[in-house]
Order: structure tokens, then sequence, then C-alpha cells
């Protein structure tokens, strides 16, 4: 009895043996495609830190673009809120010129009460005779450009 016990043994050790080996294989198998997805990962991983760092050149160039546009446009608007103050200013200046030129129509014209012998000059004629004569008086005082 002690023979065939020791059979048994053995072949129970075998059988667990053979389970062994059969389930090694499975893992095998599983260790492979595990393997085999853990490369495609890192390329897929590789892929991305790639267009990652493409994104953060294309945002880099982007942020220097808008600082650059920015300075661009702060400097026109400048020179167009230095150009419309120096417009106003004209305006006003010619408004005032034309305020006096009129001024001095109106007193150049011939009163209704002046000499009948006196020739009538036209309206036109009189307000040019009338500004040449402001002109004259502004460059003797020093003040035409």
């Amino acid at each position: 009895m002690s023979h065939s016990l020791g059979i048994v043994i053995e072949s129970l050790v075998a059988v667990l043996l053979m389970l062994t080996i059969g389930y090694c294989m499975l893992l095998n198998k599983r260790l492979k495609r595990l393997k085999a997805d853990e490369h495609s990962l890192k390329a897929t991983i590789a892929e991305l830190i790639t267009a990652t760092e493409i994104a953060e050149r294309a945002i880099g160039g982007l942020k220097h673009t808008v600082r650059d546009v920015n300075e661009n446009l702060g400097s026109q608007l400048a020179a167009a809120t230095q150009m419309a103050g120096h417009l106003k200013n004209m305006l006003a200046e010619g408004d005032g010129v034309i305020r006096r030129l009129s001024k001095i129509a109106i007193a150049a014209r011939p009163s209704q009460d002046a000499e009948p012998a006196a020739p009538k000059v036209s309206s036109a004629k009189a307000v040019a005779a009338a500004a040449e004569a402001f002109s004259e008086r502004r460059r003797a005082s020093g003040l035409a450009a």
C-alpha cells in the first residue's frame, strides 16, 4: 500500500504541476498582451506630448502677436486721440477766424447813410479787402504765421 500511496501522491503532484504550467502559459499570454498595450500607450503618450509642445509654441506665438497688436493699436489710438484734439483746436480757431472775418465784412459794408457819390463795391470784394487789411495788421504786429 505504501507503494500505491506514493504513486497517487506523485500523480497528484504531476497533475498540479501541469495545471501550474497551463496557468503560467495563460499568464504569459496576458503579460505579452499587456506589454503590447504598454508600447501602444507609450506611442500615444509620445504623440500627446508632441501635440502639447506644438500647442504651447502656438500659444506663445499668439501671445506675442497679441502683445504686438495691442502695442500697435495702443500707439495708433494715442495718435488718433492726439490728432482729434489737434483737429478740435484747429476747428475752434477756424470758427474764431470766421467770426472775426464776418465782423470785418459787416464793418466793411457801406451803410445806408453813406454818400451816394461813393461807388458801390461788391460784398465779395469788400470782404476780400477787409480780410487783406486784417492780415496786414496781423503781419505788422507779428501774429501771422
